[in-house]
């Protein structure tokens, strides 16, 4: 067989592999799309008949479940400050100063956050969080998933600082400005895209998290929506496919919503890329 022949069957297959993989992945997105749509639990791709919106306005009864969406818009948002600002202080300091073994720190924090698992460690957060008072409040969730994201953050902002040349500060320095100054005025439109694509990354987190606040809250009322999706199970733990669908499609708009913001703002694309 010709050279040119096998890498033309060759590409084929990699091309029909590639199809039937993508196909695989895909069915469950689309089921997904339809299902919140559909009057009965059908495992069908095709358009549901008849097309209804009642799935929604059962969700929507249940205070519970529109109560948890807005908890979780309260510790995302919480903890997605909280990272950002001490991780970009802490980055900086971190690059900044002549502090002997700084890198070392830093990888010994990463390595750290790595291994000891939110699950690991939950018994001595739930201690720390009792001992403080804190249980049951928005405040110890917060804090937890900020203590768990900010050695990785601090190590992805880090790297963006690291890139600033030092010469941009001292320019600034020179002409008058103090080290606040050179760091709100230079470095950190600077490292703007380093802080939003941390922000992203901690949100996503934080919204998708299900133990920390299972463990450490108590009343449904400050229940987060990865938690309150469960009450669209029966007694028995039967999903009841139609609520959960449209009560996932709803609980994945904020993402999607914040995806597409930076998107337009920043131009983000899939591979993790910015735009100059």
């Amino acid at each position: 067989m010709p050279f040119s022949s096998r890498i033309y069957f060759r590409r084929m297959g990699f091309s029909v592999v590639a199809a039937l993989l993508g196909t695989i992945f895909a069915l469950p997105l689309v089921w997904f799309l339809f299902a919140p749509f559909n009057a009965r639990a059908e495992l069908g791709l095709a358009i549901p008949e008849p097309f209804t919106f009642a799935n929604f306005a059962t969700v929507f009864q249940n205070t519970f479940a529109m109560q948890a969406l807005f908890n979780s818009l309260v510790q995302a948002f919480g903890g997605v400050v909280l990272v950002g600002a001490a991780a970009t202080l802490a980055a900086y300091a971190l690059s900044r100063s002549p502090i002997p073994g700084k890198g070392a720190v830093t990888y010994v924090l990463l390595l750290f956050s790595s291994v000891v698992s939110g699950s690991a460690a939950m018994v001595p957060i739930f201690l720390i969080v009792s001992a403080a008072g804190l249980i049951d409040t928005h405040l110890a969730v917060i804090l937890v998933f900020a203590g768990g994201l900010l050695p990785t953050a601090m190590f992805i902002l880090r790297d963006f600082i690291d890139a600033i040349p030092r010469s941009y500060e001292e320019s600034a320095m020179v002409a008058g400005a103090s080290p606040l100054q050179a760091f709100f005025d230079v470095a950190l439109p600077v490292i703007r895209p380093g802080i939003v694509v941390v922000v992203v990354w901690a949100f996503v987190n934080i919204w998708g998290s299900f133990l920390i606040p299972f463990i450490l809250l108590r009343s449904d009322s400050l229940m987060p929506a990865s938690v309150a999706i469960y009450s669209f199970y029966s007694e028995a733990g039967t999903p009841i496919v139609t609520l959960l669908a449209a009560y996932s499609l709803i609980y994945s708009l904020p993402v999607i919503a914040l995806y597409l913001f930076v998107n337009w703002k920043f131009g983000f694309r899939f591979f993790g890329g910015i735009k100059s």
